[in-house]
């Protein structure tokens, strides 16, 4: 007969401070990123017919730990807000910074995220980063050229390289999918900000940065208090590309093909992507429409 009796013993001895660079101000202890956890173990063998020994000695075994912390830039937002769900659901702590903090709706999600209202170009990073093992953004958005230029590639720039000076040890970005468009388009200040973000997270984070780039993104989403049901559009959609899939991919070559041929994504599969590139660590790169979905569903399961 075996016999097993156990008792926890659990200590988290601090980290030994990050360096950093002259950019930014020094944050001692900011990642306490594993935790340690000293078990005791009592363990006692007996044959058949040999009475059980309960003075047998204890066993320390030292477990290596990953407590995961994001931080969700533009959490609020349609992308922002399914992936702080998607990440409360699997037990993550999150962290959102936005303009607008806290959104106006209810969920149980909703108030286990811990909103942080403000601006990625004024936040307080010692606040926003302290303790988290990945910062995802969401930033990005339309209007002038300089408009798009500043927000979807300098706003990221800056917070890849705070992250970075901080010692966060993985980013992840949502950009977007070029569908295929010739080069001068691809020229606005929309693409451009976003292949610069790209760039500035591959190049701080060549082992560990995660891009995500998906087509047109369906769901349900909330603009001024109303509800738009792009999913109603986007679902059916995805289906239909993915059955002619085969017989469109010849068409796949010409200019701006992928404006019609792109299949959508839901942002369900968006947000659970990220949470599989949060928790693989040998998850890194660029991820086309098809990865994400692949992605996702490795968390779904």
């Amino acid at each position: 007969m075996t016999s097993f009796r156990a008792f926890l013993a659990v200590s988290a001895p601090p980290l030994s401070s990050l360096s950093t660079t002259a950019s930014f101000p020094t944050r001692p202890n900011s990642l306490p990123q594993r935790r340690l956890r000293k078990v005791g173990v009592k363990c006692s063998y007996a044959g058949a017919g040999i009475s059980d020994d309960s003075r047998s000695a204890t066993i320390d075994v030292v477990a290596d730990i990953k407590n995961e912390r994001i931080v969700v830039l533009g959490g609020s937002g349609f992308v922002g807000s399914a992936i702080c769900k998607a990440a409360v659901s699997k037990g993550i702590e999150v962290i959102s910074l936005s303009r607008s903090g806290r959104p106006t709706y209810s969920g149980s999600w909703v108030d286990q995220v811990n909103w942080i209202p403000g601006d990625v170009f004024y936040a307080n990073w010692d606040e926003v980063l302290v303790g988290a093992t990945a910062v995802v953004s969401t930033l990005g958005g339309f209007g002038s050229e300089e408009q798009m230029k500043r927000i979807n590639g300098e706003a990221n720039v800056v917070a890849v390289n705070a992250a970075k000076d901080f010692g966060i040890p993985k980013f992840i970005l949502i950009s977007v999918h070029d569908y295929n468009l010739p080069s001068f388009l691809l020229s606005s200040g929309y693409f451009t900000g976003k292949r610069k973000a790209e760039s500035e997270v591959l190049s701080k984070y060549p082992s560990s940065g995660v891009v995500l780039r998906p087509g047109f993104i369906y769901g349900k989403r909330r603009v001024d208090g109303f509800e738009l049901p792009l999913d109603l559009v986007g679902e059916p959609l995805e289906r239909i590309l993915s059955a002619v899939e085969n017989f469109t991919k010849p068409l796949s070559s010409l200019p701006a093909s992928d404006l019609i041929l792109a299949p959508p994504v839901s942002v369900d599969d968006v947000a659970y992507a990220v949470i599989n590139a949060v928790r693989d660590d040998d998850c890194f790169g660029v991820f086309t429409i098809e990865q994400i979905k692949e992605a996702a569903a490795k968390v779904k399961v």
